[in-house]
């Protein structure tokens, strides 16, 4: 079983608290915590992680004891170092104390290949050593669909950021892009993910699509977990023909990570935390998603 927290809430603050709030988990305290967010661009949430959700999170894992903190961050196609700028969060560095780490800038021996056993990349991946030696990583992503094969962007390809950008026109030309990117998940465990799902593309994306307020906030620590609830969620809101046929748990991404062993492999093995009635009446709708039987209990 994986404990997943869902909060219906718009308010990014207590969402973010009352994440780790239910969890009820400190992996940070006295750690150096390498942080991930979803910086593609600059354009405004779900498009990029919201600097409030950032803000907030940072501010807790403060609280929390973390040594240090450094986001570490590549986008794509934007300029990575434009993109910290236009987001604010140079400034909000210096406000708050904390490293970042363009991973465009960084030397070439500063990444490590990747070669996973089995895999559809065809000479393994580049992967950032600062993810790969890390004591303790926590994630924030968004809620949405993507138009560009992977069909979903949450948990699992957030990951894509972390892989030099040379790999990308292989991952992009591929058939087999939704299982490469659940491969990249497959060298290396985060400690801590918050979905920040306030506002959702349910079309198009990763960059812009039809806007839907989610109002949700879901967290855990397993990344199959977390993108099957936001399928579900996704299916709730009303998405793409991709993203309804079938199972959640036979959507591609989800299929492999669940073949690479990288967490629950059916929704029976999630236990929901919930702190309102509300809350409880989505999960409701999650569960009626993952399971496809409305009658579940």
């Amino acid at each position: 079983m994986t404990k997943v927290a869902v909060i219906s809430t718009n308010d990014r603050v207590y969402g973010v608290n009352k994440s780790l709030e239910l969890l009820g988990l400190n992996p940070v305290k006295g750690k150096n915590v390498i942080f991930k967010p979803n910086f593609n661009t600059a354009d405004p949430p779900p498009a990029s992680s919201s600097m409030e959700t950032i803000k907030q999170l940072i501010i807790k894992l403060k609280e929390m004891g973390a040594k240090s903190i450094t986001v570490a961050e590549r986008s794509g196609p934007a300029k990575t170092s434009d993109v910290f700028e236009k987001k604010g969060l140079n400034a909000l560095a210096k406000e708050l104390d904390f490293t970042i780490v363009d991973l465009t800038r960084i030397p070439r021996d500063e990444y490590v290949l990747k070669k996973p056993g089995g895999s559809h990349w065809r000479d393994g991946f580049f992967f950032a050593k600062i993810y790969d030696e890390a004591e303790c990583i926590v994630e924030t992503c968004c809620l949405k669909t993507h138009m560009y094969g992977g069909r979903f962007t949450i948990s699992l390809k957030n990951a894509v950021g972390i892989v030099k950008k040379k790999n990308m026109s292989e991952l992009h030309s591929s058939e087999h892009q939704r299982a490469m990117i659940a491969e990249i998940n497959s060298v290396y465990k985060p400690d801590l993910i918050i979905m920040d799902g306030v506002i959702t593309f349910v079309d198009r994306g990763p960059m812009e699509g039809t806007r839907v307020e989610g109002n949700v906030f879901v967290a855990g620590t397993d990344k199959i977990a977390i993108d099957a609830v936001g399928v579900a969620i996704l299916r709730t809101l009303g998405t793409t023909p991709e993203l309804t046929k079938g199972p959640i748990f036979e959507q591609d991404q989800i299929k492999r990570a669940v073949e690479l062993g990288l967490g629950v492999t059916s929704p029976m093995d999630i236990e929901f935390l919930t702190d309102s009635e509300e809350s409880e009446k989505l999960v409701a709708q999650i569960k009626e998603k993952l399971y496809c039987k409305p009658d579940f209990e």
